[in-house]
């Protein structure tokens, strides 16, 4: 991660180089609207203001974070929070969608205001036009979902939770890791609750699935509430005998891998999102074509690299 970290600022500085001339010399805000309070998104976030310091340094002005996280995964709070942020002019807006679809009239209307907006950790909807930042939401789900069966010696009754339904990259793994179990016949796909980006209530669900199925081998969920799953099985006294293979790199999930109550996470590498999220919001400022997606991979984590990502993180 390090290396890639780097790499991206050498990248910021390369992009820089070639593009200061066209920049007049202004301060910029760039906004940050995810879907709602949680620690993942704080992570988008420390990224992204890396990157904002970053461009300060190299441009000479003052390039600000606006972050601005609504309570609750609701579309009506998301859109009222983006209408408030296009009321004070950024130079910029980076969302991650509740539902695209219900949201699709208030970015457009922004758009027409001169505001170019891009998508973080969710897919451009065809047709949209909009840029997105993050990685391939199936890839990332069908790694996890092959690895709980490799560990599960590819039989057994398998858990998998929802995150939102309606959020794009939510459905994407949900239904990726639903097409990566059904290549195994000897492995049951059983509901594991909706925790709807909510770790509390990912706890709840978990815990009633797991007193429900006292047969349940394998637990995979699509967002970053594992902590709550996880607590769930310690509570439920199945650590190590119920598998759990969960998304993201927040430091309570990276301690559940540590104790060994989860088995392995894919990380979608949040930091990274915000930091590109930036850079793009920058370039699409000035008028430069961005790409449609940016790629910011997947990271792997269990128990052989587990003690570098805690490190790294901690920072």
């Amino acid at each position: 991660m390090k290396k890639r970290l780097l790499a991206l600022v050498a990248v910021a500085a390369t992009m820089i180089g070639g593009a200061v001339s066209a920049q007049a010399a202004e301060d910029m805000t760039f906004v940050i609207v995810p879907k709602c309070v949680h620690a993942w998104f704080d992570e988008v976030n420390k990224g992204a203001v890396k990157q904002a310091e970053t461009l300060s340094e190299q441009l000479g002005v003052e390039v600000k974070i606006d972050y601005r996280a609504p309570q609750n995964a609701d579309v009506v709070e998301q859109n009222s929070t983006l209408e408030q942020a296009a009321a004070t002019h950024p130079d910029g807006i980076a969302l991650d969608p509740v539902d695209y679809e219900g949201s699709k009239a208030v970015i457009e209307e922004i758009q027409a205001q001169g505001i170019p907006v891009i998508l973080f950790d969710a897919p451009s909807p065809e047709g949209s036009g909009l840029t997105s930042v993050g990685n391939d939401f199936s890839e990332q789900a069908k790694l996890a979902a092959d690895k709980l069966a490799e560990i599960l010696g590819g039989k057994g009754k398998v858990a998998v939770m929802q995150g939102f339904p309606s959020a794009p990259n939510h459905a994407e793994r949900y239904e990726a890791h639903l097409a990566a179990l059904a290549e195994y016949p000897d492995i049951e796909v059983i509901e594991g609750g909706i925790d709807n980006d909510n770790v509390e209530t990912a706890q709840q669900q978990a815990a009633a699935v797991l007193a429900a199925n006292p047969d349940l081998a394998g637990y995979l969920n699509c967002d970053a509430c594992g902590s709550g799953v996880a607590a769930a099985i310690e509570e439920a006294g199945k650590a190590g005998q119920v598998k759990f293979v969960s998304m993201d790199n927040l430091i309570e999930i990276l301690d559940y891998v540590k104790s060994g109550t989860i088995t392995a996470t894919s990380s979608t590498i949040p930091q990274m999102q915000g930091s590109m999220a930036v850079l793009m919001m920058w370039q699409a400022s000035l008028g430069v074509e961005i790409p449609a997606k940016v790629d910011t991979g997947i990271a792997y984590i269990d128990e052989t690299n587990i003690d570098e990502w805690i490190a790294l993180v901690s920072e």
